[in-house]
């Protein structure tokens, strides 16, 4: 089938880049001229791992191309894919003006009857709406049916979820319509939900906001076990191990960042109060999870007294390990917190280092490796586990700092290993070492 992702985003190009593996012919379409040049070269301008080389692949094949021209992406195309950014509104609620945009420029281009998916996250009625803005644009010969597609991927894994996934939404009022789309998708052989159209838009938000749910709750439960005495990784094993929780999301740690839970949690929130609705476990989510973000702030305040002149390092930026994302992470509000008590800064991040450099130049340092940024510390903050930084070895991190004390948000190390090394170690959740 001839389909046009609209978007080369993280979702559209990693949507458009597996479509084409299992043989559809996909033009992605981007307004961005300057990213389909890099990405008719080949080059991915984000970062997930197994993506260049898919893209690659599929170009040579002839089955993926890039397009900055909308005539050339819409003339031909079967189905339409629109995987443009639904950003935050100050309000909370999701801006629709890409997608929007989006369906104007389509309506003037097509020429035939066209399916049109949206794989943005958008609030109840948006896909209603989007069919609106064509269909009454296009003359009444054509026929454009809807359909909410919405994507489950993680950052750093997101090829394997494609390939790999739960399940696959598809929410469309017409039955012929929805059973087109599912053929899209046969080669995945995946387990595929048919739902109305407001569903599907209800089901992406309902999900990463129960997810975000329970990184909260293990979280508060992480901080009373501090507390009371307890360890959150026994707590967390005892629970996770009770098959209708499951262990998935039940790591204690700095809270949750990136494009999407924040997002999505707010939009969701701001949805309710469109139907008048009061969401209360929505509002204390939010609170909760801004609060976590500064914990290992307020451990160290609590240490030291103060971080004035104190030489800190910070392991890790992104807000999670395989991503360039440093969206919503807790290692900006961390630098923010550091700076204003008057800290000395050295960070490493094994991919995220440019863009942090973007927007806080030489207020802080930039190492070029973990052992290099440790160098002559007093504090390390470790807000990231990527595996580089995990597979440090606390005898090696107690030579490089003056003083060898760690607030470890991630709960990388072993308590018994920094008690051997004597290294004072403070984490989440866990008694603190106090060597």
């Amino acid at each position: 089938m001839n389909i046009t992702i609209t978007g080369t985003g993280y979702v559209g190009l990693v949507t458009g880049a597996c479509l084409s593996e299992i043989g559809h012919h996909i033009n992605c379409y981007d307004i961005d001229k300057e990213k389909i040049s890099m990405l008719n070269q080949g080059i991915s301008p984000i970062y997930e791992p197994g993506l260049d080389e898919l893209i690659q692949r599929n170009i040579d094949k002839g089955l993926l191309t890039f397009s900055s021209d909308p005539e050339d992406a819409y003339r031909n195309a079967d189905c339409i894919f629109i995987a443009v950014g639904t950003p935050a509104n100050e309000d909370g609620s999701a801006n629709l003006t890409f997608l929007e945009k989006a369906a104007i420029q389509i309506a003037e281009y097509i020429t035939k009857d066209i399916i049109v998916v949206t794989k943005s996250t958008v609030p109840v009625g948006t896909n209603e709406h989007i069919g609106r803005l064509i269909q009454e644009r296009v003359s009444a010969s054509i026929k454009v049916e809807v359909v909410s597609n919405p994507e489950f991927l993680r950052e750093g894994t997101a090829i394997h979820d494609t390939f790999h996934g739960d399940r696959i939404v598809i929410g469309s009022n017409n039955e012929e319509t929805g059973k087109r789309i599912e053929e899209i998708y046969a080669p995945f052989q995946l387990p595929i939900v048919h739902t109305d159209i407001r569903s599907a838009e209800m089901i992406k938000y309902a999900s990463n906001s129960f997810l975000a749910l329970k990184i909260s709750f293990i979280n508060e439960i992480a901080n009373l076990c501090e507390k009371a005495g307890a360890n959150i990784d026994h707590v967390s094993t005892g629970v996770g191990l009770d098959r209708r929780i499951g262990r998935q999301f039940l790591q204690a740690g700095i809270g949750f960042g990136g494009s999407c839970f924040p997002k999505d949690i707010n939009a969701l929130n701001h949805i309710a109060k469109e139907f008048d609705y009061d969401f209360k476990i929505l509002k204390s989510l939010i609170d909760v999870n801004h609060i976590q973000k500064e914990r290992l702030f307020f451990k160290a305040k609590e240490h030291f007294g103060s971080l004035t002149d104190k030489r800190t390092t910070l392991l890790g930026l992104t807000f999670k390990p395989n991503t360039d994302d440093i969206r919503e992470a807790a290692s900006l509000q961390l630098i923010q917190d550091l700076l204003i008590d008057g800290a000395k800064i050295t960070v490493y991040d094994p991919i995220a280092m440019p863009k942090v450099e973007k927007l806080f130049g030489d207020k802080i340092s930039y190492a070029t490796s973990a052992e290099q940024a440790l160098e002559g510390s007093e504090a390390a903050f470790i807000l990231t586990e990527w595996d580089e930084i995990k597979n440090l070895k606390l005898a090696d991190i107690k030579v490089k700092m003056s003083d060898p004390i760690v607030f470890d948000g991630r709960n990388c190390f072993n308590l018994d290993e920094a008690n051997k090394n004597g290294i004072q170690y403070f984490s989440i959740g866990r008694p603190a070492v106090k060597s």
